[in-house]
Formats: structure tokens, C-alpha cells, sequence
């Protein structure tokens, strides 16, 4: 029988990479680049590098829009993910120190850069798992790291970390209109390099992914909330690894829903707002919720119109390695990429979207609280199952 050296677990495929080729206390590569910082033990929490033990482009290992871009299936992710080593260290949210300060220059370029790390211990199989980040499986406590070349860094990037009297909010908002992508401004967010100097404190990527998608689509909420309703029914649609959306705009002021069902355990998750800023955490959709408000509001400002929106997601059982929520944006973004159905009724739009979800329509108007007003002028019973 053949057993894992790193997890114990028979013929484990999720080590497989490292068996064999890692050898000592000692590795360098290219990280992606990526940093990560944990929640549990807040104030005091793990943070550091990732890395795979080979040198050159390694960005594919840490991009859900490439990997989307790509059409990586969940397989091919998660052998990407597999090569790469977590080393870390445990920091307090507002204490720096060298190891942080190399994780900052890492945290700052947008391209992958080589680095040498020194691990006090062998590597484990990572415990830690955060469903709204992708997969990291393999981790080892840090000695120290150096960078073997000096990071390319965007001047807007360098500029913002660099003024300590710009609010964090505005920093973000700053960067993604100099074309500074999502992920980039969460990698920032987190290590602590956004914000008033004082104020300044490392954010668990959980948080920051949140933060980041939140604050992005609250404004443009401010402007899409002053444009024209659409004047019809638009259906659009998109899937992912296993992720299933159909996006419903209907005419009327911004109204904003997102039902999830699993179509393995029939699990419902659902979250609402309406035309006024929510002043609650979406706690039960959560950091999904954010990430497809951000596409709904992009395509929106785009075309200078609001709509009340209905976010439908299928999650099918082909869906079995949670990859982050990183991978549900670019999903949403991509649905609006694509050419719409536009229908005059909403049994039409229903009849449509049928036509492609595996689970009835049923469940969804069911669980809607947007169409509650919508269904008392729709013949529910004809979705009945």
C-alpha cells in the first residue's frame, strides 16, 4: 500500500508533486506571485508567500481569470494548486517585521518573482481551509525568505502604498480605475498596504475578497441607481466547473437577489437587497454575493441602466473542490460578455432558462423574494413539478 508522506492517507493524489521531489528545509521558485493571510487566532494570524518549487511564468497557479480564460477544468486547477508551498509565519494584524516586509514587495508586483525560502519544518497537508480562496494544500513554517530579483511594480500601485493619506476605500477605487484588476487590489488589501498610515493592518484574504467586490459595486451602485430602468425581460447566462448562472434583469428600480441550489443536497442559500444600500453582511450567500453584484453592476454602468436583478446559480455535483470565489466573479463577468435574450414576458424568460438548468424553475421563483411581486402576475403553476 502506498501512503502519503506529507497527509498519512492512501494513495493520496493531492500530494503527489512533493512526494519525492522535495528534499531538506530548503526550495526556491517563482511565486505567482500570491500571498495569503488566515482569520483563526485573530489579532494574531498566519500569513505568507506561495511558491512552487520551479522558476518562470507560474501565474496560471494563483489566476481564477486565467484559469476561466483558460477553460481549466477542476483537475487541472487543482494539480496547479497542488505545486504550490505555503510558507508562513504568525504576525499580529499591526506588527511589521522582515518576513511581512518581503511579503509586501511580493504582494505588490503583478508579475510572478523568484525567491529562495528557508522552512523550519517539513511541509504538512493545510488544515486552514478557506472555501472563499482557492485551494492550498500544502504548508510549512517559514525562517526566512529572499526575493532573488527586484519586483515589477505598477507606478500607480507604488504610488498608492506609498501615500499613508489615502483612505483605503478610495485607494481601491483609485487603482481599479487605473486598470488594476480585482485580484491585485485584494492581494493589497490584505497585506496591509492600502489605507491610512495608522489605520493600516493586515486583512485575512477571506475579508479582503469581500471588501474588495463590495466596495467596487457600492460605487457604481452610486451612479446606476440614477440611470433609466431597462425596458425589457434580459436573460443571460454563463457556466463554470460546474457553476450554473442565469441572470434575470427585469425593468424596475435596483433591486438585487442571489438564490444558490445545490443540486446534490437541494441546500438553498439566498440573499436580497433592495433599492437602498444593505446595511448587513450577506451571511448566507456570502462572499459570492459581492462577487456577482461586482459583474451585475459592471455590465449596468456600462450601458447606463438599472434594473431589478435575479442572480440564479446552480451548483452541480461536478462542483466537488471549492476554488474561491475569485472563479464565481469572473463566471458572472463572462455571463455578461455574452449576447442576451431579451423577452416581453417573464413565462418566456422562465421557459428559457428551463431549457438549461437541470433543476426546476420551481425552486428558484419559490425562493425569490424580488419575484414575489413579479410571480402574482405569472401562472407559477405552470413550473410546477
Amino acid at each position: 500500500m502506498a501512503y502519503c508522506k506529507i497527509c498519512g492517507e492512501h494513495n493520496c493524489k493531492q500530494h503527489t508533486f512533493l512526494i519525492g521531489t522535495f528534499r531538506g528545509n530548503k526550495f526556491s521558485g517563482s511565486s505567482p506571485p500570491e500571498v495569503f493571510v488566515g482569520r483563526y487566532g485573530y489579532p494574531n494570524v498566519n500569513i505568507g508567500i506561495l511558491s512552487p518549487q520551479s522558476y518562470g511564468d507560474t501565474s496560471l497557479m494563483s489566476s481564477p481569470e486565467a484559469w476561466h480564460s483558460n477553460k481549466l477544468n477542476i483537475s487541472q486547477i487543482t494539480a496547479l494548486r497542488n505545486q504550490l508551498i505555503y510558507g508562513r509565519s504568525k504576525a499580529h494584524i499591526k506588527v511589521d517585521n522582515r518576513f511581512l516586509a518581503t511579503m509586501k514587495e511580493v504582494a505588490m508586483t503583478h508579475k510572478s518573482v523568484s525567491a529562495e525560502f528557508k522552512l523550519k519544518k517539513r511541509i504538512t497537508k493545510n488544515y486552514e481551509k478557506e472555501s472563499r480562496a482557492p485551494l492550498i494544500s500544502n504548508v510549512a513554517p517559514i525562517q526566512r525568505v529572499r526575493l532573488e530579483e527586484n519586483p515589477s511594480i505598477k507606478r500607480k500601485v507604488d504610488y498608492l502604498v506609498g501615500d499613508t493619506d489615502v483612505k483605503s476605500v478610495d485607494a481601491m477605487l483609485e487603482l481599479e480605475k487605473a486598470g488594476v484588476g480585482s485580484e491585485h487590489i485584494i492581494k493589497l488589501l490584505s497585506a496591509a498596504l492600502l489605507g491610512q498610515g495608522s489605520r493600516r493592518k493586515l486583512v485575512p484574504t477571506r475579508w479582503s475578497i469581500t471588501a474588495c467586490d463590495d466596495t467596487l459595486s457600492k460605487e457604481k451602485l452610486k451612479r446606476v441607481r440614477g440611470y433609466s430602468e431597462v425596458s425589457d425581460i434580459v436573460v443571460f447566462s454563463s457556466e463554470y466547473v460546474g457553476n450554473h448562472y442565469e441572470f434575470l434583469l427585469l425593468p424596475g428600480k435596483w433591486e438585487f437577489e442571489v438564490v444558490e441550489i445545490s443540486s446534490s443536497t437541494r441546500g438553498i442559500w439566498k440573499d436580497y437587497e433592495g433599492f437602498f444600500p444593505r446595511k448587513k453582511y450577506a451571511d448566507s450567500v456570502t462572499g459570492a454575493y459581492y462577487a456577482n453584484r461586482l459583474a451585475v453592476t459592471e455590465w449596468l454602468e456600462k450601458v447606463k441602466r438599472q434594473a431589478s436583478v435575479l442572480v440564479m446559480r446552480e451548483i452541480r455535483p461536478e462542483y466537488d473542490t471549492p476554488l474561491g470565489v475569485g472563479i464565481l466573479r469572473e463566471a458572472s463577468r463572462a455571463a455578461f460578455k455574452s449576447q442576451p435574450s431579451v423577452f416581453l414576458t417573464l413565462d418566456e424568460a422562465f421557459a428559457d432558462i428551463q431549457g438549461r438548468l437541470k433543476l426546476s424553475i420551481r425552486k428558484f421563483i419559490e425562493a425569490s423574494k424580488l419575484l414575489k411581486e413579479y410571480g402574482k402576475q405569472t401562472r407559477l403553476n405552470t413550473w410546477s413539478t
